[in-house]
């Protein structure tokens, strides 16, 4: 039995699944109660135990998610069990709040668990900078970039997130909006954050339109409850946006709810585009515009990179898995005064 039975049997997707089977905080007891039932009826616990003690006890890679209910992220865990599911090695996957120090985590649970590598999904240079000295294990950042920083162990697969950001902002542009909100989680806690809202910020700075036409709230955890938060105070504070750069689809959808319940439409009088291509945002009224990075292939070079590393003694690289623009129902032209 696989995740993906799991799931079909139980009625709940396949990432609550994963987040159940990992412990994960983020999930309705409901849900826990019936997807375990659906587990311990088959044998899956059992069997995957069974795996294990036929295993090397040091072939553990560790995943440490910074983000506790970053959807992004566990889309990435979904597909980094299935890959790592081929190999000899076990998976442990270990999630916490965006303003931990994932590095310091990281020391601890080395300690603990002796595990083979790291996989970091999402992190901040500067807690690198600070204690990363401390890790002689093989590691890769996921989403977040490596550069700047020079530890021979530490690889980094990442999208070109100033890139792709100033993009995100320049289909705004076009389609004639003037004043723009960017909004989403906090540089301080991510250098994802920091780029994002950098290339952001640039973009509008080269259409030589005013700078206070542009509102930025980096005040949200990359969560939907925060997007709606964050979009609730932009259009309290400046009513005359009509369209925002959220920096994560969780939350543009989180922000979509929030323009809808101030008697906005979305797509219409306000413009929503996001960043990371979650398949919910197809499924959305109206589907949402968005910045597409695969999750695929960026759970699969983070894997390669971080194997190679273990068994071959690869030197550290630096990957950047391309991105596309998805253009949506959630961005319209600006609407005439």
């Amino acid at each position: 039995m696989t995740i993906k039975d799991i799931a079909k049997e139980s009625g709940y997707a396949v990432g609550t699944v994963s987040r159940v089977l990992n412990n994960h905080p983020d999930v309705s007891e409901k849900a826990r109660r019936r997807i375990m039932e659906v587990v311990e009826r088959n044998g899956y616990i059992q069997n995957a135990n069974a795996k294990n003690l036929k295993q090397s006890v040091n072939s553990s890679i560790l995943v440490l998610v910074k983000g506790a209910r970053n959807e992004l992220f566990a889309a990435l865990v979904e597909q980094l069990q299935g890959l790592l599911n081929k190999t000899r090695y076990t998976l442990l996957v270990d999630y916490f709040d965006e303003d931990t120090d994932e590095v310091l985590r990281a020391v601890t649970l080395c300690a603990e668990k002796k595990p083979l590598g790291i996989l970091f999904l999402g992190g901040n240079a500067d807690n690198f900078q600070r204690s990363f000295e401390r890790i002689t294990l093989p590691a890769v950042l996921v989403t977040s970039p490596a550069e700047g920083l020079d530890y021979p162990n530490l690889s980094s697969v990442t999208t070109d997130d100033f890139e792709a950001s100033v993009q995100a902002v320049q289909v705004l542009l076009e389609q004639g909006h003037r004043h723009i909100a960017i909004i989403g989680g906090r540089p301080s806690f991510s250098d994802v954050s920091g780029s994002r809202f950098a290339g952001g910020r640039a973009a509008f700075a080269e259409s030589g339109l005013p700078a206070d036409h542009l509102v930025e709230y980096g005040e949200a955890r990359f969560c939907y409850e925060e997007g709606y938060q964050a979009m609730q105070h932009v259009l309290a504070e400046h009513p005359e946006i009509t369209a925002a750069y959220a920096i994560a689809d969780v939350v543009a959808i989180g922000a979509m709810r929030a323009a809808q319940d101030a008697g906005r439409t979305v797509g219409k009088d306000l413009s929503v585009i996001g960043f990371d291509g979650l398949a919910l945002g197809e499924y959305l009224t109206p589907r949402l515009a968005t910045i597409g990075q695969s999750v695929e292939r960026l759970a699969q070079e983070a894997t390669d990179t971080l194997l190679d590393v273990i068994e071959n003694g690869a030197p550290a690289r630096r990957v950047t898995v391309p991105f596309t623009v998805i253009h949506g129902e959630s961005v319209g032209p600006a609407p005439k005064n």
